[in-house]
C-alpha cells in the first residue's frame, strides 16, 4: 500500500498563497504521474492539476490555471502545489493522488489513480 501524506494546508485570506506538499513513501516515485483533486463541501472532486513522471509536463484545470503550479522532486518523493491568488472559491480538501502511469495526457482527469492521500484542508476567507 502506497502512503500518501498531504501538507501546507491551512486558512488564509483572500489574495494569499499556500504551498501543499505530498510525500510519498513508495519507491519508484519518479515513475509515475502526480496529481492533485479537491473536494469543497456538497461538491463533486475535482482534478486541478496533473504532472507527468520524466517530461514533467504540467496539466491544469481551468479553475487554476495561471495561479496553481505543480512541481515535483524526485529526490524527495515528494509533489507540490503552489496555490497564489486564492479567492474563498478554492476552499476546499485538497488531495494528492498517484497516478497508474507516467504522463498527464489531454485525458487526464480521466486516467486512473490508485494511491490517494487522507488531504489538507485549504480555507480561504474574504
Amino acid at each position: 500500500q502506497v502512503e500518501l501524506v498531504e501538507s501546507g494546508g491551512g486558512s488564509v485570506q483572500a489574495g494569499g498563497s499556500l504551498r501543499l506538499s505530498c510525500i510519498n513513501s513508495e519507491s519508484f516515485f519518479e515513475e509515475y504521474r502526480m496529481a492533485w483533486f479537491r473536494q469543497a463541501p456538497g461538491k463533486e472532486r475535482e482534478g486541478i492539476a496533473c504532472i507527468s513522471s520524466h517530461t514533467l509536463t504540467p496539466q491544469y484545470a481551468d479553475s487554476v490555471k495561471g495561479r496553481f503550479t505543480i512541481s515535483r522532486d524526485d529526490s524527495k518523493n515528494t509533489a507540490y502545489l503552489q496555490m497564489n491568488s486564492l479567492s474563498p472559491e478554492d476552499t476546499a480538501t485538497y488531495y494528492c493522488a498517484r497516478g497508474v502511469g507516467r504522463y498527464c495526457t489531454d485525458d487526464w482527469l480521466q486516467l486512473e489513480y490508485d494511491d490517494w492521500g487522507q488531504g489538507t484542508q485549504v480555507t480561504v476567507s474574504s
